[in-house]
């Protein structure tokens, strides 16, 4: 199996905020930003496993600013890690100002999806390499959040989370 960039699963969506969508402060509810960006992270992991997924977790969601009725919102979507069957994607989440069209981070997000066969069974994915700096950034922590989580979730100890070691060491 080939390894592939994490350019190669960019998913951008954009699309507009309605009043449909809104609270009573007029401002997306975060249940609609989670939904978009869970469709724009299976997109992704689509791209990259040439698989069907399925959403494993969301492992971190900040809602660093508020998306108001109106807005043009952008989800940047791509793979930033692949492990055997699953696959982190790292998202961008940006608002376009109504008046200047100046864009402006609003959020990210970081999801885990399984590539599965038609069975549903968990099924192996291509590596990835990343290219950019960033690229590389996001790849390394990966492997940290990952170790994170499955201690926290008693699937592996703390002894053997090697990533992890070296942060505190």
């Amino acid at each position: 199996m080939q390894a592939k960039t994490p350019s190669e699963s960019i998913c951008v969506m954009t699309d507009l905020v309605l009043p449909s969508e809104t609270n009573p402060l007029n401002n997306l509810f975060g249940g609609e930003l989670l939904a978009r960006m869970d469709r724009a992270a299976s997109i992704a992991a689509r791209r990259h496993s040439r698989r069907i997924v399925v959403t494993a977790s969301v492992n971190h969601v900040a809602f660093n600013r508020t998306v108001p009725l109106g807005s043009v919102v952008t989800i940047e979507a791509k793979v930033s890690r692949a492990f055997k069957t699953s696959m982190e994607i790292f998202m961008d989440v940006w608002i376009e100002d109504r008046e200047s069209g100046v864009r402006a981070k609003a959020n990210e997000a970081i999801y885990t999806f399984v590539a599965v066969d038609e069975t549903g069974r968990p099924t192996q994915i291509p590596e990835i390499n990343p290219e950019t700096d960033l690229e590389k950034s996001r790849f390394e922590a990966a492997l940290r959040r990952k170790q994170l989580s499955l201690v926290l979730a008693g699937k592996m100890k703390a002894h053997d989370a090697t990533e992890l070691k070296a942060l505190f060491q």
